[in-house]
């Protein structure tokens, strides 16, 4: 007797329950493509409200995100979001922030990092909107945020309370900071301060070896070790022209052929430079290039 087709298919299985357990390491854009997984995820995802406390927005889906979208996201965890990451948000407004920390007053942490669309004034508006709902905002960092002032800047520690607690001593060190996450541990309540040569707010760095203090604009620094760096004793750029003082250029591997070197933030994506001996990608594609085979 013949099976019908009916009979040779096999019926949908729910997913294995281990899959649950990995939700919470999802980042943003994993965890939604999982809801359209199957309705256990989406149901899974939309009732645990743990995994929406801490949302982080970053490339390539924060080039999508709208005011809309992040005000439907941050309603996840019924306005008890904790923690807020915009990474390169360009689509997010002043006025779209304002309208999450308004339905989301138990914020702790606040990250802008490259979002053009927000303005200083806004940024200011949202923390004191905080404030006035008895929010405790313990971390703001606003690396990238365009035209902020000296006013800006104490309007801002005044809301976080920075000016009856200062801010902790702790070093911030430019070599360090360039390979630390945006949520590192440091302690401070803003990551802007108040430049010493310049007067402007900006990230502002210590010296690993004098007792200079000022933003990179100011005080050129070694990309590798993150002291200052005067014209006497400024060592030639990196392949991909970062600054180097001269100690630290005669310590690290250099191109056969350029003699520039790579500074160790880039050491990983070139295998060979590891040796004392390799070739540079630049010198590499010069060689290649089909002009130096006619010649």
């Amino acid at each position: 007797m013949k099976s019908s087709a009916s009979d040779s298919v096999i019926p949908p299985m729910d997913p294995h329950g281990a899959l649950f357990l990995v939700l919470g390491y999802l980042r943003l854009r994993e965890l939604l493509a999982f809801q359209s997984v199957c309705s256990l995820f989406r149901d899974a995802i939309a009732e645990d409200h743990l995994l929406w406390m801490r949302i982080t927005v970053e490339p390539p889906l924060s080039g999508r995100l709208t005011d809309d979208i992040l005000l439907k996201l941050t309603s996840k965890y019924g306005g008890a979001l904790k923690s807020l990451a915009l990474l390169d948000c360009r689509k997010i407004t002043d006025a779209g922030l304002l309208q999450v920390v308004e339905r989301n007053p138990t914020i702790t942490e606040l990250y802008i990092l490259g979002s053009t669309y927000l303005t200083a004034d806004g940024v200011v508006r949202v923390v004191q909107r905080l404030t006035e709902c008895k929010g405790k905002l313990k971390r703001l960092r606003l690396r990238g945020l365009c035209n902020i002032s000296k006013d800006h800047l104490d309007r801002l520690n005044y809301f976080l309370g920075t000016n009856d607690h200062p801010q902790c001593s702790k070093s911030s060190i430019y070599n360090y900071w360039k390979s630390l996450p945006f949520d590192d541990n440091d302690d401070r309540p803003l990551d802007l301060d108040i430049c010493p040569k310049c007067n402007n707010a900006r990230l502002v760095f210590d010296c690993t070896r004098d007792n200079c203090r000022g933003c990179f604009f100011c005080i050129r620094r070694c990309e590798e070790c993150g002291c200052c760096i005067d014209f006497e004793e400024l060592g030639e750029e990196t392949i991909y022209n970062h600054l180097l003082c001269i100690d630290c250029w005669l310590q690290l591997p250099k191109c056969c052929e350029c003699n520039r070197p790579y500074c160790k933030g880039h050491i990983n994506f070139n295998g060979e430079c590891s040796s004392a001996l390799f070739l540079c990608d630049q010198c590499r594609e010069d060689d290649e290039s089909p002009t130096n085979d006619i010649m």
